[in-house]
Protein backbone atom coordinates (compact mmCIF):
# COMPACT_ATOMS: atom_id res chain seq x y z
CA UNK A 1 0.00 0.00 0.00
CA UNK A 2 1.20 3.60 -0.54
CA UNK A 3 0.38 7.18 -0.09
CA UNK A 4 0.16 10.02 -2.59
CA UNK A 5 -0.58 13.93 -2.08
CA UNK A 6 -2.39 16.06 -4.26
CA UNK A 7 -3.13 19.68 -3.25
CA UNK A 8 -3.47 18.39 0.41
CA UNK A 9 -5.22 15.39 -0.21
CA UNK A 10 -4.31 12.08 0.79
CA UNK A 11 -5.18 9.18 -1.66
CA UNK A 12 -4.36 5.80 -0.59
CA UNK A 13 -3.77 3.05 -2.85
CA UNK A 14 -3.30 -0.23 -2.57
CA UNK A 15 -0.96 -2.53 -4.50
CA UNK A 16 -2.01 -4.08 -7.38
CA UNK A 17 -2.48 -7.74 -8.32
CA UNK A 18 0.32 -7.20 -11.56
CA UNK A 19 2.48 -5.23 -8.60
CA UNK A 20 1.91 -8.21 -6.34
CA UNK A 21 2.46 -11.39 -9.00
CA UNK A 22 5.92 -9.31 -10.17
CA UNK A 23 7.30 -8.90 -6.95
CA UNK A 24 6.00 -13.10 -6.50
CA UNK A 25 8.01 -13.89 -9.87
CA UNK A 26 10.85 -11.85 -8.96
CA UNK A 27 11.10 -13.79 -5.52
CA UNK A 28 10.99 -16.89 -7.68
CA UNK A 29 13.82 -15.91 -9.58
CA UNK A 30 16.56 -14.28 -8.43
CA UNK A 31 19.08 -15.44 -6.51
CA UNK A 32 19.97 -14.53 -3.12
CA UNK A 33 23.30 -14.14 -1.49
CA UNK A 34 22.40 -18.01 0.65
CA UNK A 35 21.21 -19.26 -2.11
CA UNK A 36 24.43 -18.57 -4.11
CA UNK A 37 26.81 -19.71 -0.92
CA UNK A 38 24.37 -22.93 -0.67
CA UNK A 39 24.54 -24.09 -4.08
CA UNK A 40 27.80 -23.58 -3.96
CA UNK A 41 28.73 -25.45 -0.97
CA UNK A 42 26.34 -28.06 -2.33
CA UNK A 43 28.71 -27.90 -5.54
CA UNK A 44 31.86 -28.28 -3.57
CA UNK A 45 30.28 -30.78 -1.62
CA UNK A 46 29.29 -33.13 -4.39
CA UNK A 47 32.67 -32.43 -6.30
CA UNK A 48 34.56 -34.55 -3.63
CA UNK A 49 31.83 -37.21 -3.52
CA UNK A 50 32.68 -37.08 -7.69
CA UNK A 51 36.23 -37.79 -6.50
CA UNK A 52 35.81 -40.53 -4.60
CA UNK A 53 33.10 -42.37 -6.94
CA UNK A 54 35.68 -41.81 -9.63
CA UNK A 55 37.99 -44.43 -8.19
CA UNK A 56 35.52 -46.42 -5.97
CA UNK A 57 33.24 -47.16 -8.40
CA UNK A 58 35.84 -48.06 -11.33
CA UNK A 59 36.10 -51.46 -10.49
CA UNK A 60 31.73 -51.80 -10.44
CA UNK A 61 31.42 -49.64 -13.67
CA UNK A 62 34.60 -52.15 -15.27
CA UNK A 63 32.50 -55.71 -14.24
CA UNK A 64 29.40 -54.12 -15.47
CA UNK A 65 31.03 -53.41 -19.14
CA UNK A 66 32.82 -56.39 -19.29
CA UNK A 67 29.08 -58.15 -18.17
CA UNK A 68 27.39 -56.10 -20.99
CA UNK A 69 29.06 -53.52 -23.12
CA UNK A 70 27.50 -50.50 -22.25
CA UNK A 71 25.81 -51.30 -18.89
CA UNK A 72 28.62 -49.38 -17.27
CA UNK A 73 26.38 -46.20 -16.84
CA UNK A 74 23.96 -47.52 -14.71
CA UNK A 75 26.66 -46.66 -12.24
CA UNK A 76 26.91 -42.75 -13.55
CA UNK A 77 23.97 -41.33 -11.68
CA UNK A 78 25.99 -40.27 -8.74
CA UNK A 79 27.43 -38.08 -11.48
CA UNK A 80 24.10 -36.67 -11.62
CA UNK A 81 23.23 -35.88 -8.11
CA UNK A 82 24.41 -32.21 -7.91
CA UNK A 83 22.10 -31.13 -10.59
CA UNK A 84 18.84 -32.60 -8.81
CA UNK A 85 19.53 -31.83 -5.58
CA UNK A 86 20.90 -28.20 -6.42
CA UNK A 87 17.56 -27.33 -8.06
CA UNK A 88 15.12 -29.31 -5.51
CA UNK A 89 16.88 -27.20 -2.39
CA UNK A 90 17.46 -23.11 -4.37
CA UNK A 91 14.36 -23.71 -6.43
CA UNK A 92 15.83 -21.06 -8.99
CA UNK A 93 16.48 -20.93 -12.90
CA UNK A 94 20.41 -22.05 -13.19
CA UNK A 95 20.59 -23.79 -9.93
CA UNK A 96 20.81 -27.25 -11.89
CA UNK A 97 23.11 -26.20 -14.24
CA UNK A 98 25.19 -24.21 -11.81
CA UNK A 99 25.25 -26.75 -9.02
CA UNK A 100 26.25 -29.68 -11.73
CA UNK A 101 29.02 -27.30 -13.49
CA UNK A 102 30.76 -26.43 -10.05
CA UNK A 103 30.97 -29.72 -8.63
CA UNK A 104 32.71 -30.88 -12.12
CA UNK A 105 34.90 -28.19 -12.10
CA UNK A 106 36.36 -29.05 -8.71
CA UNK A 107 35.76 -32.64 -9.10
CA UNK A 108 38.52 -32.38 -11.96
CA UNK A 109 40.70 -29.62 -10.65
CA UNK A 110 41.43 -31.61 -7.45
CA UNK A 111 42.20 -34.46 -8.74
CA UNK A 112 42.60 -34.63 -12.09
CA UNK A 113 41.28 -38.35 -13.76
CA UNK A 114 40.64 -39.82 -16.84
CA UNK A 115 38.63 -37.41 -18.89
CA UNK A 116 40.93 -34.46 -18.10
CA UNK A 117 38.78 -31.23 -18.76
CA UNK A 118 35.83 -33.33 -20.51
CA UNK A 119 34.86 -33.32 -17.25
CA UNK A 120 33.40 -30.14 -16.85
CA UNK A 121 32.42 -29.82 -20.46
CA UNK A 122 30.14 -33.01 -19.46
CA UNK A 123 29.09 -31.40 -15.94
CA UNK A 124 27.43 -28.57 -18.62
CA UNK A 125 25.44 -30.74 -20.49
CA UNK A 126 24.15 -33.24 -18.21
CA UNK A 127 23.37 -29.71 -16.15
CA UNK A 128 21.25 -28.48 -18.66
CA UNK A 129 19.58 -31.80 -19.41
CA UNK A 130 18.15 -31.31 -15.80
CA UNK A 131 18.00 -27.26 -16.22
CA UNK A 132 15.50 -27.70 -19.34
CA UNK A 133 13.03 -30.40 -17.32
CA UNK A 134 12.72 -28.00 -14.86
CA UNK A 135 12.40 -25.04 -16.76
CA UNK A 136 9.52 -26.97 -18.50
CA UNK A 137 7.87 -26.80 -15.06
CA UNK A 138 7.99 -23.11 -15.31
CA UNK A 139 10.26 -23.58 -12.07
CA UNK A 140 7.22 -23.68 -9.82
CA UNK A 141 7.08 -28.07 -9.05
CA UNK A 142 9.61 -29.38 -6.87
CA UNK A 143 8.15 -33.08 -6.17
CA UNK A 144 9.18 -35.95 -6.74
CA UNK A 145 7.89 -36.27 -10.41
CA UNK A 146 9.80 -33.85 -11.70
CA UNK A 147 12.84 -34.83 -9.33
CA UNK A 148 12.63 -38.48 -11.55
CA UNK A 149 12.06 -36.34 -14.52
CA UNK A 150 15.22 -33.67 -13.96
CA UNK A 151 17.32 -37.25 -13.21
CA UNK A 152 15.97 -38.54 -16.51
CA UNK A 153 17.00 -35.54 -18.47
CA UNK A 154 20.00 -35.22 -17.37
CA UNK A 155 20.86 -38.92 -17.82
CA UNK A 156 19.54 -38.54 -21.59
CA UNK A 157 21.94 -35.48 -21.98
CA UNK A 158 24.89 -37.90 -20.49
CA UNK A 159 24.57 -40.50 -22.92
CA UNK A 160 24.35 -38.13 -26.07
CA UNK A 161 27.25 -36.41 -25.02
CA UNK A 162 29.60 -39.70 -24.04
CA UNK A 163 27.89 -41.42 -27.20
CA UNK A 164 29.36 -38.44 -29.57
CA UNK A 165 32.75 -37.66 -27.46
CA UNK A 166 34.20 -41.19 -26.46
CA UNK A 167 32.16 -43.55 -28.26
CA UNK A 168 31.29 -42.39 -31.77
CA UNK A 169 34.40 -44.12 -33.33
CA UNK A 170 33.04 -47.80 -32.52
CA UNK A 171 29.60 -47.21 -31.67
CA UNK A 172 26.84 -50.06 -32.76
CA UNK A 173 23.30 -49.72 -32.23
CA UNK A 174 23.62 -52.28 -29.43
CA UNK A 175 25.66 -50.53 -27.35
CA UNK A 176 23.94 -46.83 -28.27
CA UNK A 177 20.57 -48.73 -26.91
CA UNK A 178 22.24 -50.24 -23.95
CA UNK A 179 24.10 -47.15 -22.71
CA UNK A 180 21.37 -45.24 -23.24
CA UNK A 181 18.54 -46.91 -21.80
CA UNK A 182 21.10 -47.31 -18.56
CA UNK A 183 21.96 -44.15 -18.61
CA UNK A 184 18.29 -42.60 -18.28
CA UNK A 185 17.53 -45.23 -15.68
CA UNK A 186 20.47 -44.46 -13.45
CA UNK A 187 19.55 -40.92 -13.70
CA UNK A 188 16.12 -41.41 -12.64
CA UNK A 189 17.22 -43.97 -9.69
CA UNK A 190 20.22 -42.58 -8.42
CA UNK A 191 19.75 -39.12 -9.16
CA UNK A 192 15.96 -38.27 -9.13
CA UNK A 193 14.69 -40.22 -6.75
CA UNK A 194 17.85 -40.60 -4.27
CA UNK A 195 18.33 -37.03 -5.05
CA UNK A 196 14.46 -36.21 -3.51
CA UNK A 197 15.33 -37.96 -0.57
CA UNK A 198 18.35 -36.63 0.29
CA UNK A 199 16.97 -33.22 0.13
CA UNK A 200 13.54 -34.02 1.99
CA UNK A 201 16.22 -35.76 4.83
CA UNK A 202 18.18 -32.65 4.99
CA UNK A 203 15.09 -30.75 5.40
CA UNK A 204 14.37 -32.40 8.59
CA UNK A 205 17.52 -31.43 10.41
CA UNK A 206 16.25 -27.91 10.19
CA UNK A 207 19.00 -26.77 8.00
CA UNK A 208 16.80 -25.71 5.02
CA UNK A 209 14.95 -23.27 7.01
CA UNK A 210 15.46 -20.51 4.97
CA UNK A 211 14.72 -22.25 2.05
CA UNK A 212 11.00 -22.71 0.39
CA UNK A 213 12.52 -26.40 0.64
CA UNK A 214 12.84 -26.66 4.06
CA UNK A 215 9.58 -24.74 4.86
CA UNK A 216 7.68 -26.80 2.99
CA UNK A 217 8.88 -29.81 5.50
CA UNK A 218 8.30 -28.12 8.17
CA UNK A 219 4.52 -27.47 7.81
CA UNK A 220 4.12 -31.01 6.99
CA UNK A 221 5.59 -31.92 10.32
Amino acid sequence: MSQRHERGTIFVTAATPSTTESTADNSRTRWRVVDIVTASVLGVALGLVFILWNTAGSPLRDALGALVPGLSALLAGIWLLPAVIGALIIRKPGAALYTELLAATVSVLIVPNEWGWWTIEAGLVQGLGAELVFALFFYRRWGIVPALLAGAGAGLAMAVNDLIVWYASALTPTFAVVYTVSSVVTGIVLAGLLGWLLVRAIARTGALSRFASGREHSELV
